[in-house]
């Protein structure tokens, strides 16, 4: 009956809560919930069990204010990098206590800096309680010791973030550690903490189960030994990062107490063998290990083998004094092995991989990045054994080649994503075995991948292109794709000079569900494929066509008439782009939220314009700033977070 609440009237409070408990915690959805009445507001606000807040401006004002609000949050983020938008529930007063100029960055700690991590970061909160938002500015600070205080009296919180509080000290760690005893996941990445607080979360957090230490600096070994002892038996996961003054004698600690860690992230080059060589007896649970330590030998990595039989990931960087021995213990022990992550390791080669194939079966994502002496015979050896393969990205490996991934089209039907970068031995055959044999395949990346041929005349290399098959990708490998790769999402082919128009167009007719597509650099694509794609491909959603220089107006106003999801769009270095391509675009794709159009000589301060006006959820436009006029820069103000580049 209208003019009357008959869900109110009926429903109790127990009842609307349990309906919040079951929802998600996405800010739209709880604001959504909390606009349909008072009451709904107010218990909204006691269901709330996350906050995300930003930490420039006056964050200790600012959480002891949310605190009163929110009385039962369980997890709250404080993060310098969170955008701020204020919830239109503490009205305009909030704005006029905290302000600060638009163009003011965030706070940089007088201790040490962290480069652009910090300085480059949007000084700006959001938080995800009721009420619509709008934006605020904020003075310069952070949040400090006090803020800390404040957030201690959430007795209740389970999950913490303080990310790049370079401010906080060991003091404010030790009073959330006190009143916070059920206290289960924190992160303290970029704090300028010491051991003092991190001894009183081991001594009064018994339930911490997981730990970033990820740029603590201020952090020794009694720090860490301490918290492994008070925390030993809860803790499963523990990331530590350029903090110098941790050793082995930390790890040993961790060996020790913690039997029940199963991730471990390490990045140091303090570490030696002794310290993974403890961890790998003590913590024989293990399932995620990732190193980056040119420290660490053989010796270890035998012992990750021998003892962690539940290994599921390894991730392994810029190793230089382990070889093949390594990951023939892997293989031999660790047969629960899924993930497989091998960056800069130069003294690997085809006989590890293949005893990586031979051993572990259950191997699902590969990724090897710069590991030189790895070929064609190793890749090989996971085509034939390792049948549940689903990623697999190789990365600046010139030595493997077509027949690695032609092994691979055969033996790894389950085949998902494929990356290929600067990988000179791959081209159209090897591509083209995969698009029969992998009809799967939802996402393909291929940046630069052709044969280089050195110290060759015009002459010379002309008789050997005919003599040898090219190595190129081409049209050839890209229409397979599109003939047989129904449920291609991504496809990116950046810098493929022999991708044309015939190739777009067998995507576009047979890959109706891609949202991606990045054909940057391709220059012998024009306004036939991208019609096609436009035509058959209304799902798009990214499109990147920079450095295209057939590109006309025909093929936009195409997009914008085929793709009205789109909602980000690359147009720079297109010469031939003017005002009218853009006119076209923007009627029908109103949806953008992210434009790049640097270097389009033919497109002025008219076209920018157009843009503006007609894209209501823009919110990023790169362009040259003489192309902007104060009327646009005036519209732009509210709906654009960066407009402009001196060029």
């Amino acid at each position: 009956m209208r003019g009357q609440d008959l869900i109110n009237a009926v429903l109790p409070d127990e009842l609307i809560l349990e309906i919040f408990n079951r929802l998600d915690e996405s800010k739209s959805t709880r604001d959504s919930s909390s606009l349909v009445c008072k009451r709904w507001s107010n218990l909204e606000r006691l269901n709330r069990r996350s906050l995300r807040i930003g930490v420039s401006g006056s964050p200790d004002s600012l959480v002891k204010l949310l605190l009163q609000k929110f009385v039962n949050v369980r997890s709250v983020c404080l993060d310098v990098r969170l955008p701020i938008t204020a919830p239109s529930q503490f009205g305009p007063s909030v704005g006029r206590r905290f302000r600060r100029r638009p163009s003011q960055p965030p706070p940089v700690s007088k201790k040490r800096r962290y480069g652009n991590v910090a300085a480059g970061s949007s000084a700006k909160f959001h938080v995800s309680p009721s009420g619509s938002s709008e934006e605020i500015d904020l003075e310069q600070n952070s949040l400090s010791d006090a803020g800390l205080a404040a957030l201690s009296e959430a007795t209740k919180l389970e999950k913490l973030s303080l990310v790049w509080c370079s401010n906080v000290t060991s003091m404010g760690l030790k009073s959330i550690a006190e009143k916070c005893g059920s206290l289960k996941s924190l992160d303290l990445q970029g704090c300028y903490i010491g051991d003092l607080g991190l001894a009183a979360v081991g001594q009064c957090c018994k339930h911490l189960e997981d730990l970033n230490l990820q740029f603590c600096e201020g952090l020794t070994d009694t720090g860490l030994v301490e918290l492994a002892i008070g925390c030993g038996k809860s803790l499963r996961i523990l990331g530590i990062a350029a903090c110098a003054k941790i050793t082995d004698i930390s790890l040993e600690a961790v060996g020790s107490h913690c039997i029940s860690l199963h991730t471990l992230s390490l990045d140091s080059e303090s570490i030696m063998n002794k310290g993974i060589l403890s961890v790998a007896q003590g913590c024989r649970m293990l399932k995620v290990l990732k190193l980056q330590s040119i420290n660490v030998t053989d010796e270890a990595l035998q012992a990750v083998g021998k003892f962690c039989s539940s290994l599921e990931l390894l991730a392994l960087y810029r190793f230089q004094r382990f070889t093949d021995r390594s990951l023939c213990a892997i293989g031999n022990g660790c047969k629960k092995l899924r993930c497989l992550t091998l960056n800069d390791c130069y003294f690997l080669s085809d006989e590890g991989l293949q005893a990586i194939g031979a051993g572990c079966a259950e191997l699902s994502h590969l990724e090897v990045n710069g590991c030189h002496n790895i070929g064609t015979f190793g890749l090989e050896s996971i085509g034939k054994f390792c049948r549940k393969l689903s990623e697999l990205a190789l990365w600046y490996c010139q030595r493997i080649g077509n027949n690695a991934l032609s092994e691979i089209s055969r033996g790894c039907k389950f085949l998902q994503a494929l990356h290929l970068v600067d990988c000179a031995n791959i081209g159209d055959d090897a591509i083209y075995d995969i698009a029969h044999g992998c009809r799967d395949l939802k996402k393909l990346h291929i940046r630069r991948c052709y044969e280089k041929r050195k110290n060759e005349n015009a002459s010379t290399a002309s008789i050997l292109n005919k003599l040898e098959p090219s190595l190129e990708v081409g049209d050839k490998a890209i229409i397979a794709v599109g003939e047989n790769c129904k449920h291609l999402t991504d496809l990116s082919l950046r810098f493929c000079d022999r991708v044309g128009d015939d190739a777009l167009i067998a995507v576009g007719q047979g890959c109706p569900s891609l949202r991606h597509l990045n054909v940057s650099g391709c220059h012998q694509i024009g306004d036939a494929g991208l019609t096609a794609i436009a035509r058959g491909c209304p799902q798009l959603v990214h499109l990147d066509v920079s450095v295209l220089q057939h590109l006309s107006d025909i093929a936009l106003a195409e997009v914008g008439e085929g793709c009205p999801l789109l909602n980000e769009i690359i147009l720079s270095h297109c010469r031939q782009i003017t005002d009218v391509g853009i006119t076209h675009l923007v009627s029908k794709c109103t949806r953008l939220e992210a434009c790049h159009m640097v270097y389009c000589p033919s497109v002025t301060s008219a076209g920018v314009a157009t843009m503006v006006s007609s894209c209501a959820n823009l919110k990023k436009l790169l362009v040259e700033k003489w192309k902007i006029s104060q009327r646009t820069r005036r519209r732009a103000g509210s709906i654009i977070s960066y407009v402009s580049i001196d060029l």
